[in-house]
């Protein structure tokens, strides 16, 4: 097997992030942990596993931009930088992306009727910019390329948790990179992230996430080695259960919008109680998700009020 995963710990809830170190025509690591000591150290080790050290490795692709992915693309300095497009917005981070991104977010928890006092959330929605790369893509890659050095790797965008995430799809062995967006033990958070093009409005990150779910139930995958835990074996099982679980928390929230108007802000109160102050930015994804799903099927309406705020209620 020309794959050696190595775990790498990360201060996240989400726990250890796995890297995919892959041999070919180039030796190519792909992601590259949070930008902490202890993941350099356990990168460092799971390198010299298999005799490799840093300078060996000649590039770098990245799954997604989201930074236990994308933290230590800063400790291989000989090596290329491959990924979707979108990660350079946050490699360069430039002050530019900064404003589109604070305003971007400010206009969302406001028409998601966000009260004032909440409305700090914005600046929280930056990630932990101090554990990730800070050095700009050498070239990009998205659906229809190949992994440079390894012509057997197709490229897929499986859009939904980022708006940069990439799979690699091996048709000759079955065998998927799937950095998150299957993982074995818990569902993908589909993730409200502002659009390369501003012109293109708030991506629809649950639609795009099913939708890239779906595409994996028509491919003969065997195995996907995935960004967190274990690697994942019954796919078809495992995607079809998720979609199943995310129509019925849908439906949950429309049986919420039954005969009463309904934020977004409110109806993440209602679906995460004890969350919502800790984890708003997370559970407002949530929640606009299933709003998304629902207003897709035709099951609720849109309004919005005078002072720019969204309503749903039941069609």
């Amino acid at each position: 097997m020309s794959l050696h995963k190595i775990v790498i710990p990360t201060p996240f809830a989400v726990g250890d992030v796995n890297a995919y170190l892959l041999k070919g025509d180039m030796l190519t690591l792909i992601d590259a942990g949070p930008k902490t000591p202890e993941a350099w150290e356990a990168l460092k080790a799971g390198l010299k596993q298999v005799n490799v050290e840093p300078q060996d490795v000649e590039q770098v692709v990245l799954t997604h931009h989201h930074p236990d992915h994308a933290g230590w693309v800063d400790g291989f300095d000989r090596a290329q930088l491959y990924g979707h497009p979108y990660n350079d917005l946050w490699m360069r981070r430039d002050q530019a992306f900064f404003d589109y991104h604070d305003a971007f977010y400010l206009e969302r928890l406001k028409e998601e009727g966000v009260p004032e006092e909440l409305l700090f959330w914005v600046k929280k929605m930056k990630r932990p910019l101090n554990l990730m790369g800070s050095r700009p893509l050498d070239g990009t890659i998205n659906e229809g390329d190949v992994l440079p050095g390894h012509p057997e790797w197709q490229v897929m965008e499986t859009l939904g948790h980022a708006q940069s995430h990439l799979s690699f799809w091996n048709a000759e062995t079955r065998e998927m990179i799937g950095g998150d967006h299957v993982i074995a033990k818990v569902s993908s958070n589909p993730l409200i992230e502002p659009p390369l093009d501003p012109a293109e409005g708030r991506p629809k990150s649950l639609l795009q996430y099913n939708a890239s779910l779906g595409r994996l139930l028509k491919m003969p995958i065997d195995v996907i080695y995935s960004g967190h835990g274990e690697e994942v074996r019954e796919v078809v099982e495992l995607i079809t259960a998720r979609l199943e679980k995310q129509h019925q928390r849908a439906l949950k929230v429309l049986g919420m919008l039954k005969g009463e108007e309904k934020t977004v802000y409110q109806l993440t109160q209602k679906l995460f109680p004890y969350a919502y102050e800790k984890e708003l930015g997370l559970t407002l994804s949530e929640t606009i998700g299933q709003i998304d799903y629902l207003l897709e099927d035709g099951l609720i309406t849109e309004r919005m009020s005078e002072n720019g705020i969204f309503y749903y209620r039941e069609a």
